[in-house]
């Protein structure tokens, strides 16, 4: 029997959520089958089977459960047991039931009838033997006669009519009283669909909310805007995207030329590349870029490392891995971890322009939005071009206004340009 437990996932995750099960209770598993997908306040993971067996499970979907704990067990003996064979059985003909022996009914001679259900009978003609008597002894009352659903039938058809004072068919029902003093008619509770459904936050949704209001609170955020003409960077990628997919295996995005830009503008500007930690200024010698990536639980910044050593291919496959994985929920925390400065995309659903919100401890982050074609004045002249919005969030306590200006003009250009990344000016 192998105990399957919650691996450690990172130093600062102690716990996390069981947001599901891959299998189900007693199935059969292989090893390295997915079991189960853990959500933590940093990432969502699966757990594989490390043996082959029968799987039991001790912990239920939605439970918080802890760094270490056993969560199933396997049963390895299951797995290699033969399955036995299967002996056809033999199954007997269905036996029809018998027909249930109609009970007899009592007989209810009309000498037995009260002056009024004799008077009944002969104005109707209905027959007392098919009434079901509830007097003493079985005695087929007035009463019985009157509600009875034969005779009920007969007069809803106007095939009787009756003149005894406790049965008139012919009476007008009494008009219904004003609308204006009716009562209010509630809905039916069960007929009414629900107006707000509550569930708990998840832990990943529940850290975003802490760490957006953290920074909010505790860094001096200001935007710059600025805006760039996409035009040649469009262009080179019409004009080389065949022959760069073909000899890389991945497409020339927009991406990879914006990661560029910002390496060479954190060169510029090194303020940008830096946090505050305390009372003291930690200023970084390397470029981790984060590219945010949306999920259907959230958004995730994975890292790209070293990006200034990376050449455009290798950012591009870099982040389709990270992207891939992480809406797999197969990212890791060291994915997640150590990003000088995040470029964030929303133009992908739509976004004309925004004011991102830094990620801290980070003191920098891009903003990129929608392409839209815009009449700008180039030569003199008033043309419609490609622009997209640029903006620029950073932290005021160590970014001063003409560095963060700067830092942006020193992308558009690049962008712009893009040949000024190729020589580095």
């Amino acid at each position: 029997m192998t105990d399957v437990k919650i691996p450690a996932l990172g130093e600062s995750i102690t716990s996390g959520i069981l947001a599901k099960w891959h299998v189900a209770d007693g199935a059969l598993v292989t090893r390295g089958q997915p079991l189960y997908e853990l959500e933590t306040d940093k990432i969502t993971s699966e757990g594989p089977a490390e043996v082959s067996g029968k799987v039991k499970f001790l912990a239920a979907v939605g439970a918080e459960v802890a760094i270490g704990q056993v969560v199933a067990t396997i049963d390895e003996s299951a797995a290699a047991a033969p399955a036995a064979p299967v002996v056809p059985a033999v199954v007997a003909a269905p036996v029809a039931p018998a027909a249930p022996l109609a009970a007899p009914k009592p007989e209810a001679p009309a000498s037995e009838l009260s002056p009024a259900a004799r008077r009944v009978v002969a104005e109707t003609q209905i027959d007392p033997a098919t009434v079901a008597g509830t007097g003493k002894g079985g005695r087929v009352t007035k009463s019985d006669l009157l509600d009875a659903p034969a005779l009920q039938a007969l007069a809803a058809a106007g095939q009787v009519g009756l003149t005894l004072p406790p049965f008139t068919m012919t009476k007008t029902p009494a008009p219904f009283p004003p609308r204006e003093s009716s009562p209010p008619i509630a809905p039916a509770a069960a007929s009414s669909p629900a107006r707000v459904t509550r569930s708990k936050l998840s832990p990943l949704r529940r850290r975003i909310a802490e760490r957006l209001v953290a920074a909010q609170t505790t860094a001096a955020i200001l935007t710059t805007f600025n805006e760039a003409d996409m035009g040649a960077v469009m262009s080179l990628r019409k004009k080389h995207q065949e022959d760069f997919t073909a000899k890389h295996g991945v497409k020339l995005g927009f991406m990879s030329f914006f990661v560029k830009a910002v390496v060479q503008a954190l060169q510029v500007v090194p303020a940008v590349n830096s946090r505050l930690e305390g009372d003291e200024l930690v200023q970084h010698h390397y470029y981790d870029i984060g590219v945010a990536v949306g999920t259907d639980r959230g958004l995730l910044v994975p890292v790209v490392r070293d990006c200034d050593r990376l050449s455009f291919a290798e950012i591009e496959r870099a982040i389709a891995d990270h992207a891939r994985k992480a809406r797999d929920g197969k990212i890791k925390i060291d994915d997640l971890q150590g990003g000088v400065f995040t470029i964030s995309n929303g133009g992908i659903y739509g976004s004309l322009l925004s004011t991102p919100i830094l990620n801290p401890p980070q003191s920098g982050i891009l903003g990129l939005h929608s392409i839209k074609e815009r009449p700008v004045v180039a030569d003199g002249q008033i043309v419609a071009r490609p622009m997209m919005y640029l903006a620029l969030s950073y932290d005021h306590r160590v970014v001063d206004g003409k560095e963060a200006v700067t830092f942006l003009v020193q992308i558009k250009q690049a962008i712009e340009d893009p040949a000024r990344l190729l020589f580095g000016l």
